[in-house]
């Protein structure tokens, strides 16, 4: 998906283009293409089995086109909450066959050629003959369905027909749990899988599809998911100043982990560009928040140092709040174009606050600034544990169809095999 504006027709009228709003970045979403799973594996396991590895991956490759539309012009939480779910149904049972051909016993990991294109352009990305890289590309697209699902969720909408748009609480937390699990995907990607991948494999993929932006993308979503815990804080009477300031700055250290596995990547296409440009906003954001709220907690000493060490973060959250505004602009603008919704969560406070209180302290202690120059330093932001993880993705149970004390396996006749091989060699 990605954050690609999608182009649809309605009967004969103009096309319109529809530009989406982004609250979770989803990077370009890759979906399976049409693969040849019977020939290879015909008379090596059982026909049934090979039968039901086929239909599994076919039905994958149509409802991913499916939902990939409804993706594409956001309704994943309303009409095509559905879809995916039946997509992510067929994926975890597609899961417990296929671990079958990457167990070395069966000798088959490298028989089959699966194909995956990219969802926005159909471009073929990858065809590898190898099936730990189908485990790959399966688990990651079911980390891209948690982000989708969890951007989807973000989205205000007007359910009452008032004209405000809203995201209710549940859908926050419920988000932060699938960018959680997003999160727990990825880092298995990145762990347990590319070592069981040779190096010639790795070195065809695309620059996105490597450890550095797998890793990337697991931090950023550790990180939105910290910024909508901040929202909720912020929006709850409960919450102290400490917890608000611990929020904003483990936010601040994961986009800018983020930023550093990404930038280390090498991306330079147009998804790495604006997936950079996007995190970099919410680094900003974040950077702003953290200051504000250790300016806070700073003016409530009593010496005229902390009153001017305050005023410093204060101004520097303003400054900080005006940049992210520039990179909010920027995101949108760097293709493919897209929109950020309406303020929500923590920021849709402190854009008014930060200017505000900034003016209004400045102001009150300006004495003191012209006074005691030598402390007009911003300080360091106090360094806080990461408080989340992600979750751990377990492997669903082998398939039981797996065992090979119940194969009856019938042998292909010569004839058939010769005739197989010829038709390869023609295709060919």
């Amino acid at each position: 998906m990605g954050c690609g504006a999608s182009i649809y027709a309605v009967g004969k009228r103009k096309k319109k283009t529809n530009i989406p709003e982004v609250v979770v970045y989803v990077p370009s979403m890759r979906i399976p293409a049409q693969s040849d799973l019977q020939r290879p594996l015909r008379g090596l396991i059982p026909h049934d089995l090979v039968d039901r590895l086929g239909c599994l991956r076919n039905q994958i490759v149509l409802v991913a086109e499916d939902t990939g539309n409804l993706i594409a012009i956001q309704i994943v939480v309303d009409a095509g909450g559905s879809a995916v779910a039946e997509l992510r149904r067929a994926l975890e049972e597609y899961l417990t066959l296929l671990i079958g051909l990457t167990k070395k016993e069966h000798g088959l990991e490298d028989l089959v050629e699966f194909k995956w294109k990219n969802l926005e352009d159909g471009r073929l990305e990858n065809s590898v003959a190898n099936s730990w890289f189908e485990l790959l590309s399966v688990i990651h697209m079911i980390a891209m369905l948690h982000l989708s699902e969890a951007n989807s969720l973000m989205i205000p909408k007007d359910h009452s027909g008032s004209g405000i748009r809203v995201v209710s609480s549940d859908c926050k937390r419920d988000s932060v749990d699938l960018l959680l699990k997003a999160s727990g995907c990825l880092v298995f990607c990145v762990h347990e899988i590319m070592a069981h991948l040779p190096p010639d494999i790795k070195k065809k993929f695309s620059r996105d599809f490597q450890d550095g932006a797998l890793e990337a993308i697991s931090i950023q979503a550790l990180g939105q998911g910290t910024e909508i815990q901040l929202g909720l804080a912020v929006e709850s009477q409960k919450a102290s100043l400490s917890v608000k300031r611990r929020l904003a700055c483990e936010q601040l250290i994961y986009f800018g982990q983020a930023y550093h596995f990404l930038s280390e990547s090498g991306m330079s296409n147009m998804h790495g560009k604006k997936h950079l440009c996007f995190i970099k906003w919410k680094f900003l954001e974040a950077k702003a928040a953290a200051y504000y709220y250790h300016g806070l907690i700073l003016d409530k000493g009593t010496e005229p140092a902390c009153h001017v060490t305050a005023v410093c973060c204060f101004l520097a959250a303003d400054g900080l709040l005006s940049e992210s505004k520039k990179a909010c602009f920027t995101f949108c603008l760097t293709a493919p174009v897209t929109r950020s919704p309406p303020l929500w969560g923590a920021m849709k406070h402190l854009t008014q606050k930060i200017p505000e209180v900034a003016a209004r302290k400045s102001q009150m202690y300006g004495y003191l600034l012209e006074e005691e120059k030598a402390l007009q330093a911003l300080p360091d932001l106090p360094d806080f544990q990461l408080s989340l993880a992600p979750d751990d993705y377990i492997l669903p149970e082998i398939d039981s169809a797996w065992d090979r004390s119940k194969w009856e396996i019938q042998s292909q006749p010569l004839k058939e095999h010769l005739e197989d091989s010829e038709d390869e060699a023609e295709t060919e």
